[in-house]
């Protein structure tokens, strides 16, 4: 794994594990929240839907990985399809939400770790929402490389568009001591992306589909998708 890559993962789980952690567990549950906060909680909810509807309508005997789980809301909605669903996730505590989330629910499993790792095993499908909006354009590449060969039908994932008003957020937020500030979100181009996954070998008989876009209030996000 490159040191990018490895770089961005750690300072994200620092991120959500001890600063982020308690905001995050209140945006991911029915706790009130700020009025900012409440679009961010609605196009995750849109953006989980969109993602669902990639997948069958019936997954019973297919193997899921929700790669950057977080608390597991997808991983539960997933298994309650039926599929044997692992959410795999760099932040212990987040997981610890989730196994209480998905409580009772039988085949569905949580892992600490990064999602690249084969020791995942293989999937039919996998799906990573906002895990790597966070990443440049080639290090998405090199997850999408390295899940690919263990994935039979499908990868869907989001990005953050490289709209105006991102590019100028990521911009701005460079200029802030990296101790004060989140993880950067990284705008991609659909077109860069499309030849980056075109160029790889790795990836050769997968098509990439552009999905739908949610974008509410301070919530923006790109649905991808690569099938065989």
């Amino acid at each position: 794994m490159d040191a990018a890559w490895t770089e961005t993962r750690d300072r994200l789980a620092a991120y959500f594990d001890r600063t982020a952690f308690e905001a995050w567990a209140k945006l991911t549950s029915d706790a009130p929240v700020s009025r900012i906060r409440a679009t961010v909680r609605a196009g995750r909810e849109r953006m989980r839907e969109a993602l669902l509807e990639a997948l069958p309508a019936d997954l019973s005997g297919a193997r899921v990985l929700d790669a950057g789980c977080g608390v597991g809301q997808l991983s539960v909605e997933a298994g309650r399809r039926g599929a044997q669903v692992l959410g795999v996730d760099i932040s212990d505590n987040l997981l610890s939400i989730a196994r209480g989330n998905a409580a009772g629910l039988g085949g569905v499993s949580f892992a600490v770790g990064d999602l690249r790792d084969p020791a995942h095993g293989r999937f039919d499908h996998v799906v990573a929402m906002d895990s790597l909006i966070h990443y440049r354009c080639a290090e998405i590449v090199d997850a999408l490389a390295a899940l690919a060969p263990r994935t039979s039908r499908s990868i869907v994932f989001t990005v953050a568009p490289r709209t105006p008003l991102l590019s100028v957020m990521h911009a701005a937020g460079k200029a802030f001591p990296r101790a004060d500030r989140a993880p950067a979100i990284v705008p991609v181009s659909a077109r860069a992306l499309a030849r980056a996954v075109a160029a790889r070998p790795e990836l050769a008989g997968w098509r990439l589909r552009v999905g739908p876009r949610v974008a509410t209030g301070f919530y923006i996000s790109q649905a991808m998708e690569l099938r065989r």
